[in-house]
């Protein structure tokens, strides 16, 4: 489902629970139901599910953007930068620029979760990853990488020296982004 369509920002915007641009991404399926062409670039704004046994996206830290996720339903392991720690329905956590943040699901059961991202913008790392994976690239960390640094993303280095780029993930990419 794609939704491309123009907002006149005079007037308030109503979503139906069906309104929004599906993409679903290495196991992850992302449901936008606003993106910047609705909100003039301010934010952008997805419901997300994660099946048990599915990484969101490993650490990583964006430059150029916050996250704000909540969990509805199921539980969410997020890392925080710190560590790990697994939350239910309603926890929320603020993953601000240059802050190190990932998700994934180790739970029995599906974990449903909304996610604000502000400015506007990082929806277009889904649907390039999306159309890649479409046209026949296999996702790889290479490929993951190339198009995070293009979202001015880089991944997150665990241990004693967090300020560098973590070395490539031998598991080519098992289900995240």
């Amino acid at each position: 489902m794609t939704d491309h369509d123009e907002h006149d920002p005079s007037r308030p915007l109503l979503r139906r629970p069906e309104d929004g641009e599906l993409i679903d991404v290495a196991g992850v399926a992302h449901f936008f139901r606003l993106t910047g062409e609705h909100t003039g670039g301010h934010f952008a704004f997805e419901e997300f599910h994660l099946a048990p046994g599915t990484i969101g996206a490993r650490p990583h830290v964006h430059d150029g953007h916050d996250e704000y996720f909540y969990v509805l339903e199921g539980e969410l392991t997020l890392h925080t930068g710190d560590g790990e720690e697994t939350v239910g329905p309603g926890h929320l956590l603020a993953a601000t620029r240059g802050t190190p943040h990932g998700f994934r699901n180790v739970g029995p059961s599906p974990a449903r979760a909304l996610c604000l991202y502000t400015p506007a913008g990082y929806e277009d790392y889904f649907r390039d990853v999306h159309a890649a994976v479409s046209a026949g690239a296999e996702v790889t960390d290479a490929l993951l990488e190339e198009f995070r640094s293009r979202y001015r993303t880089r991944s997150f280095a665990e241990g004693p020296d967090r300020s560098q780029p973590s070395p490539p993930e031998s598991d080519p990419d098992a289900r995240s982004t």
